[in-house]
């Protein structure tokens, strides 16, 4: 089927142009605003061949997948009339959320769904530059192996153009703070310079020379970085605060002037004297707990019960609130040995999708899973998870109990990863210690165990009927 068919079929099923109020894309899903939604053919919908799921909220969505959704959206606008706007990558994160909450009545307006989506919305803007800054960091490391070990010529190593790479590759990681506090300020509805200057702060090396401070008779001990990205997330909120209250009160003429001055020296002793030493304690404790307890202590066993969960808090959205912990384990060691073990999570669910696919009759079911393995396999798991498993129940189930083979393997081996982003096999690059290898055997564990259990408890042929009711 063209993109044009496919369109003129959701159309279709949408009751025609007349029922259209507006349409966008995102990075997988075309949402339609309609008029009526009695008059929408949701079971239609869902049985067109190219459709991977249909998910009801303020807007009718389509799931379609990575690439083909912006070709049927611009095909769709044709049909329509409408000029249609494409979803700010920033914003995909909050969708999925959003979608899970108005099909499996998880609900939104508690004030940790707040939190995590202002944590979404300053990290998820960041995430090609720790990927592509982490891809340059894993050519370089292969370079350094290749060269120790022999096989190139030792002195690439020392050679300008190396360093500058390496430079390059470790660019993002030192702006982190700045990054953050500009993003966060944004958010918060302050100056994006002012954040940034608030990121600067916590990560300036001089703190690390002045050791400690004496503040109000109190010797405080501060370090360059302490609190982490976190400490720049409540750093910055605390200069918009600040500096929305004092525009209350300065005349427009000193506005420039004093309210910049007083934001940021305020803002930078309660930063130091309070944020610091607080974001400090919560970060490392958190570590402690995700990474020494877990995955150190527990070994195999923890890497197996974090694999296993995961996916369910990725279904409501509360994987957000694990980035500052991933940069955090990165600024300390150089990789997050986190990021690897809930990857599996996606493998196990790969790996129960080609179950499904093997076992069930259903050809719809079988172009649905067709089209999103593709992507599931590099780490986008949103087409399978929304458009398959969840809605069927239990192979969801089957898959993270899958998946928790596979973390259990990268717990044992203390697998890391050099950025956050992907997963999947786009992962693989970004493997530190050159264990790569150990990285593709924990995705062919969790695929492997997500299939069989899967195939052997997880599927019933009529549980196809779920995914048209």
């Amino acid at each position: 089927m063209t993109n044009l068919e496919l369109a003129k079929k959701i159309l279709e099923k949408l009751s025609g142009s007349n029922n259209v109020v507006s349409f966008a894309n995102c990075m997988t899903r075309l949402r339609v605003k309609v008029k009526d939604v009695e008059k929408v053919d949701i079971s239609g919908l869902k049985k067109l061949e190219g459709v991977l799921g249909v998910v009801e909220d303020e807007t009718i969505q389509v799931v379609i997948g990575p690439g083909k959704v912006k070709k049927v959206a611009d095909e769709f606008g044709k049909l329509v009339g409408i000029e249609g706007t494409q979803v700010e990558e920033g914003n995909i994160k909050e969708d999925l959320a959003k979608e899970t909450k108005a099909k499996y009545k998880k609900k939104q307006n508690k004030k940790i769904h707040q939190v995590l989506k202002v944590v979404g919305n300053i990290f998820v803007p960041l995430i090609p530059g720790f990927v592509s800054a982490g891809l340059i960091l894993g050519i370089a490391n292969v370079i350094t192996n290749m060269a120790t070990a022999g096989i190139i010529d030792k002195g690439v190593i020392d050679a300008s153009w190396f360093t500058i790479l390496k430079t390059i590759g470790s660019l993002m990681f030192g702006s982190l703070g700045v990054f953050t506090g500009i993003n966060a300020a944004k958010e918060f509805g302050g100056t994006q310079i002012l954040g940034g200057i608030a990121g600067l702060l916590i990560y300036s090396p001089v703190l690390s020379q002045v050791k400690t401070l004496n503040i109000l008779g109190m010797n405080l001990s501060i370090s360059t970085g302490l609190g982490g990205v976190l400490g720049v997330i409540l750093a910055a909120y605390i200069f918009a605060a600040i500096e929305n209250y004092l525009r209350k009160f300065i005349p427009d003429s000193l506005d420039l002037l004093v309210t910049p001055l007083l934001t940021i020296l305020i803002g930078s002793f309660i930063t130091l004297a309070i944020i610091m030493p607080l974001s400090g304690i919560v970060m490392n404790s958190i570590t402690w707990f995700l990474v020494d307890f877990c995955l150190y202590k527990l070994g195999a066993l923890g890497g197996y019960i974090l694999s296993a969960t995961f996916l369910p808090i990725v279904t409501v959205g509360l994987h957000q609130g694990l980035t500052p912990v991933h940069l955090q384990l990165i600024e300390q060691n150089g990789f997050t040995t986190l990021l690897p073990v809930l990857a599996m999570a996606g493998a196990g669910q790969v790996g129960s999708a080609i179950a499904i696919y093997v076992k069930t009759k259903d050809k719809n079911l079988k172009k649905r899973i067709a089209s999103a393995l593709p992507v599931g396999l590099l780490g986008i798991g949103e087409p399978l998870i929304y458009g398959v498993s969840l809605p069927l129940g239990r192979p969801f189930i089957a898959a993270c109990i899958g998946a928790g083979f596979g973390g259990a393997w990268s717990a044992i081996y203390h697998l890391g990863a050099i950025a956050v982003g992907p997963s999947g096999l786009a992962l693989i690059p970004l493997i530190a210690q050159s264990k790569y290898f150990a990285y593709f055997m924990a995705l062919i564990i969790s695929y492997v165990a997500g299939f069989i259990i899967t195939y052997v408890w997880g599927f019933k042929e009529e549980m196809v009927e779920r995914l048209y009711d």
